[in-house]
């Protein structure tokens, strides 16, 4: 049997949908990472076992619309912290602070609850991939605004080539990632 590194394993479950949504773009699909329970174990340890370390413990997970919320509520059960969802305008019932973020094609906004974190909470960000950093970003800005601080953003995969992830690190957010689709 062959021996594979957590970032090797976890790669070779993740599917490449050429030309979706649109003509030219490799889309990846983490769904096969939920779908067989040893798989998707270990992807959500990989996660846990680092936010075990004193020093990266969150207070609060929260989770980015809509695959951030899938892997953010396990890892926070998991860490026996709190979960909060940062959802897509309209969605949330409460009175919401909102952030708008610019596409490739237009904008979106995203809202939190105004109760969610607290001044001073330490907050893991988390969503499944980094493309262009909007959305990391949008809800990064959300969660200081209430006073709370990201201590970092975490994702499945990186996408390097659409420079999210140099765009989040030079604005100060430190950044842990999974797997590297670079040059793909």
């Amino acid at each position: 049997m062959q021996s594979f590194s957590v970032n090797q394993y976890l790669r070779q479950h993740i599917r490449t949908v050429p030309d979706w949504p649109a003509p030219g773009v490799q889309f990846r699909d983490i769904t096969p990472l939920l779908q067989d329970p040893k798989v998707f174990r270990v992807l959500i340890d990989a996660f846990v076992h680092r936010y075990m370390d004193k020093a990266l413990r969150p207070d609060v997970v929260a989770g980015l619309d809509a695959r951030g919320f899938i892997l953010g509520s396990v890892v926070a059960y998991e860490l026996n912290v709190g979960f909060v969802p940062i959802r897509k305008k309209g969605k949330l019932p409460f009175t919401t602070v909102e952030e708008t973020y610019e596409l490739e094609y237009g904008s979106a906004t995203v809202e939190l609850h105004t109760d969610a974190v607290k001044p001073g909470d330490r907050v893991l960000l988390i969503d499944d991939l980094i493309a262009t950093g909007g959305t990391m970003m949008a809800g990064r800005r959300l969660l200081e605004k209430l006073g709370a601080t990201v201590t970092e953003g975490a994702a499945i995969v990186d996408l390097p080539e659409l420079g999210g992830s140099a765009r989040l690190k030079e604005s100060g957010l430190p950044l842990f990632t999974l797997v590297d689709f670079a040059g793909h």
